[in-house]
């Protein structure tokens, strides 16, 4: 099952309304501000979670105001708590048994959340759940073992691969232009960024370690 999640960073909303209709949703989520998206679209999100602390009061209540056969389920936490926002959608999606995340709105100009986001993609990645982070210029992945990429199926020109672990070893690229064989490809090292997908389905296959994924257009 695939969730839809909207988070509270920056969003295109013309991106994120074309976004979402190529997929069918079986649960959708408003991290905090991600309400907006959904406010916005005049739709009505399955779950709203967060401390409420970015969304305007006006947003808040329209949900909280709405008749009982279509409120969402709306959990509210203190501020003064050890996860992000983002992390507790990210737990609910899983909760309710979805194994695809799609999380929009999780990039913008606080870098911090950013890497703090990178790191619930291994979050949902340890519990057997695939996280993809998109806006309109990447998607963006954590994996722990192989897979495959469709060069009509990829999302822009270029695939990055940075490593998450101290190393990540066997490392084997095919169907790139820059291709691999049983590599090692270490931490505070660039050697992964900016590869091109050369045939019609290109090869990412290793034995250890942890990768990010980052597919970027231009």
């Amino acid at each position: 099952m695939q969730a839809l999640i909207i988070s509270g960073g920056n969003l295109d909303m013309e991106f994120a309304g074309s976004y979402i209709k190529d997929y069918e949703f079986a649960c959708t989520i408003a991290a905090d501000r991600g309400m907006e998206f959904f406010y916005e679209r005049k739709m009505t999100p399955d779950y709203i979670v967060g401390d409420f602390d970015s969304v305007e009061p006006k947003i808040l209540d329209y949900f909280r105001n709405m008749d009982e056969d279509r409120r969402s389920v709306i959990l509210q936490f203190q501020p003064e708590k050890d996860e992000t926002d983002t992390e507790l959608a990210v737990r609910i999606a899983a909760q309710q048994g979805c194994d695809m995340l799609h999380l929009l709105g999780a990039t913008g100009t606080r870098l911090d959340h950013l890497l703090g986001n990178l790191h619930i993609l291994g979050a949902a990645m340890q519990q057997g759940v695939e996280c993809r982070m998109v806006d309109r210029n990447n998607r963006i992945r954590m994996i722990n073992r192989g897979i495959r990429l469709r060069r009509e199926e990829q999302y822009g020109t270029y695939v990055s691969l940075l490593p998450f672990t101290p190393q990540v070893v066997g490392l084997t690229l095919r169907g790139f232009q820059y291709p691999l064989e049983n590599a090692v490809l270490e931490c505070y090292h660039s050697l992964g960024v900016s590869n091109e997908i050369v045939d019609e389905e290109a090869e990412i296959s290793f034995q250890e370690g942890v990768l990010l994924v980052v597919e970027a257009k231009d």
